[in-house]
């Protein structure tokens, strides 16, 4: 199979929509002998920063000696990103072989409605044929939505890993943030570990009921772990960590964004919880130094200053604004927006003011994509003193937003990982080999 034909199978199951539940993908996974039983498992989930902790676990696992398989969702720009091998992504043979090895099972089942896979359920059995197949000594799965009836729950985890919550894709997960909570507590299992983030109050006694009903350790941050100093620094920030073992002093971080700090944490905990002890100092500093976050507030471009910021819900934008404002020169940023449809687009634009100078609206790269005309309606209403400017397809909104910008100006391109992926493409004139 080539790579071609591997994102054409892979493709095929799109338009099957959101259909959560573990039976299909169960099914498939027991046909192949359950990969994702073959390794222990750190499963992440959360309504920010999960995609974080999964990179920051990660490099801090591979500076310890261990081999890391890690899935992340959705990709910026091509599909293999999703799967990354000691933090290398797959190479585009390597995603067309996992997909031959998965699809010749997928092919028993895709015929029957009742039993073939979403794509991201397939998506997710290509990873754990991945991993099985490289007999990697670590999991870092990040859950794709909620928790408790996502395709990634299959996993029996050693650490599982709740970022955040807030209130998100409420259609699914409910309409109050312990709804939401309970979702994504599930991912805890018998005989696993319990690591949780900064929590809104509703959600701390959920956490802590879930733990208590599996005899689970439950760390929590502020209480056995936390962020204890932070220093603003060339390309990032120096930190120090009270870890749950130890504390690690004047760390490097390689990262724009307060709110990543915690996530730093988080992961430093979950990696301890892991390991069962205090970890290298040398390695979480080795680890650190190897991080990026590729479309979390990443500079592609110096004149202009250009930052790309997959941040797409309210909670996110605001910590973004909040980044740009603290870590960048005073601009007027010339915002490129585009969102998908189930997001809160009025909240999100709002969340700009103060740093939008000019906002070029865009229709994001996906089936759900809200049309530029309503997502330059709401920047209309949100900012009613800022330009707004309904451009419509990606390209047309990046190419406005720098000649507007000129050399010594800033642009910001955000709203949804989609659109930061395309944006992506297009700035760094990247080419798959």
């Amino acid at each position: 199979m080539t790579y071609e034909e591997a994102v054409s199978y892979l493709e095929q199951h799109a338009g099957r929509g959101i259909r959560p539940g573990l039976g299909q993908i169960a099914g498939l996974l027991d046909l192949m002998g359950n990969p994702h039983l073959s390794f222990p498992v750190v499963h992440v989930t959360g309504s920010k920063g999960k995609s974080s902790v999964s990179r920051v676990v990660t490099a801090l696992a591979v500076a310890h000696g261990l081999t890391v398989g890690t899935y992340t969702s959705p990709h910026l720009e091509s599909v293999e990103e999703r799967y990354a091998y000691n933090s290398v992504e797959a190479s585009p043979a390597e995603f067309a072989q996992a997909v031959a090895d998965t699809a010749a099972f997928d092919q028993l089942i895709d015929d029957d409605p009742d039993t073939r896979l979403t794509y991201f359920e397939f998506a997710t059995a290509v990873g754990f044929a991945w991993f099985a197949e490289r007999a990697v000594e670590l999991g870092v799965i990040e859950v794709g939505l909620g928790g408790r009836l996502d395709a990634t729950n299959v996993v029996e985890s050693a650490v599982a890993v709740v970022a955040s919550i807030a209130l998100e894709h409420t259609e699914y997960l409910g309409d109050t943030l312990a709804e939401i909570a309970t979702e994504k507590a599930a991912i805890l299992k018998p005989g696993g570990s319990l690591v949780t983030g900064s929590l809104p109050e509703e959600a701390k006694p959920v956490m802590a009921a879930r733990a208590k009903e599996l005899g689970a350790p439950h760390l929590v941050y502020g209480r056995d772990f936390r962020l204890v100093d932070e220093v603003r620094a060339v390309g990032g920030w120096d930190i120090t960590i009270d870890g749950v073992y130890e504390q690690y002093d004047e760390v490097h971080i390689p990262v724009h964004g307060r709110h990543q700090l915690e996530n730093a944490a988080v992961a430093v905990a979950a990696t301890e919880e892991l390991l069962g002890r205090a970890l290298d100092a040398d390695a979480v500093r080795e680890g650190f130094a190897t991080l990026t976050l590729p479309g979390r507030l990443e500079v592609v471009g110096r004149r202009p200053l250009t930052v790309i910021d997959g941040a797409h819900t309210p909670e996110s934008m605001r910590a973004g604004s909040a980044a740009l404002d603290e870590e960048f020169p005073p601009f007027l940023w010339k915002v490129v927006l585009g969102s998908l449809g189930d997001k809160k687009l009025d909240e999100i634009a709002a969340a700009l003011e103060g740093i939008a100078g000019e906002v070029f609206a865009v229709t994001a790269p996906s089936s759900r994509g809200v049309p530029a005309a309503e997502v330059a309606a709401a920047a209309r209403a949100a900012l009613p003193e800022c330009p707004v400017h309904e451009c419509g397809p990606v390209a047309d909104g990046v190419q406005a937003a720098v000649l507007a910008a000129g050399e010594d100006g800033a642009v910001l391109v955000t709203g949804s990982m989609y659109l930061a992926g395309e944006a992506r493409s297009l700035l760094t004139n990247t080419e798959k080999e």
